[in-house]
């Protein structure tokens, strides 16, 4: 596995552990609060999702101009 995808999966298990904990009216994990865990968390993914979604690097300029050569996605207009 990469370490983005070790990365995104711990933090995805964080999540979990912590949502159950806080169900069963039991101490959350004690990093901070809830609201700064879902604030955080919520940035964090709509950076992610606009990040991947669009193509931003060299790398993905370049991987959008194979896509379009092949066909699987539309050209710009």
């Amino acid at each position: 596995m990469d370490k983005g995808t070790v990365v995104r999966t711990v933090a995805l298990a964080i999540a979990w552990i912590n949502m159950v904990l806080v169900k069963y009216d039991m101490q959350p994990i004690p990093v901070v609060d809830e609201e700064s865990i879902a604030t955080g968390l919520a940035f964090f993914m709509s950076v992610w999702a606009w990040f991947k979604n669009n193509y931003i690097t060299a790398r993905g300029k370049e991987q959008k101009e194979v896509l379009q050569e092949v066909g699987l996605i539309k050209e710009d207009k």
